[in-house]
């Protein structure tokens, strides 16, 4: 057996030439050398990272351009949607005006008696529930945009242009107007404006001559 003498430890081998201060050092740098790459695998690591979040950043603008346009694209189909269905009633209670006047005739006559009335009573309340509603009064000022004039006249007791006959009554769905009333309408009889004014400037004259108008 080879017998160990106590007392002496085993060296590093020192390459020939070498003190033992130039083994240390190299010890030293091996170790420093671990670091330095755990640093650049790191650095690595976080490059990685940063891409992947700018990846979800923009994959989440592109979903929610997509739902934007969906739900812009919703509202139109909704918006088309309802205005075929307009257009649709419209069209129809449009077809249903020639029947609507002359139910309007024959109560205007009475002849709307037995299952006529009721029949026509019927039809008048489908169209209403389907939004149909009459315009047309006398007495109400004209308007161009609503009212129709098939007649003209002159009339002292009017002030304005003034419907004093509805000759067919109109009909809107809502705002949309599907036909304008027809009517007779009358305006002021010429110079009755320059009377009236006359005789209001010549009272109120006579009444600063006389120290105002006698109170009651």
């Amino acid at each position: 057996m080879t017998e160990e003498t106590p007392g002496f430890e085993e060296k590093p081998d020192v390459p020939s030439g070498a003190t033992a201060d130039d083994a240390e050092s190299k010890a030293a740098s091996e170790e420093g050398a671990a670091p330095a790459g755990d640093a650049n695998e790191n650095a690595g690591l976080v490059a990685q990272l940063d891409q992947v979040r700018t990846a979800l950043n923009e994959r989440t603008l592109d979903l929610q351009r997509l739902q934007a346009e969906y739900q812009n694209y919703r509202r139109r189909v909704e918006r088309d949607r309802i205005a075929v269905k307009e257009i649709a009633v419209a069209n129809l209670l449009t077809e249903l005006l020639p029947v609507l006047d002359d139910i309007g005739r024959a109560r205007d006559h009475g002849e709307l008696v037995g299952g006529f009335k009721s029949v026509a009573e019927s039809l008048e309340t489908v169209a209403a529930k389907m939004g149909l509603q009459q315009f047309g009064k006398e007495g109400e000022p004209f308007d161009p945009t609503i009212h129709e004039a098939l007649m003209h006249s002159y009339a002292p007791d009017v002030t304005e242009t003034t419907c004093v006959a509805i000759l067919q009554p109109g009909y809107r769905i809502g705002e949309r107007t599907i036909r304008p009333a027809r009517v007779a309408v009358a305006e002021p009889q010429p110079g009755t404006q320059t009377v009236k004014a006359e005789e209001s400037a010549s009272e109120s004259a006579e009444d600063k001559e006389n120290g105002g108008p006698d109170e009651g």
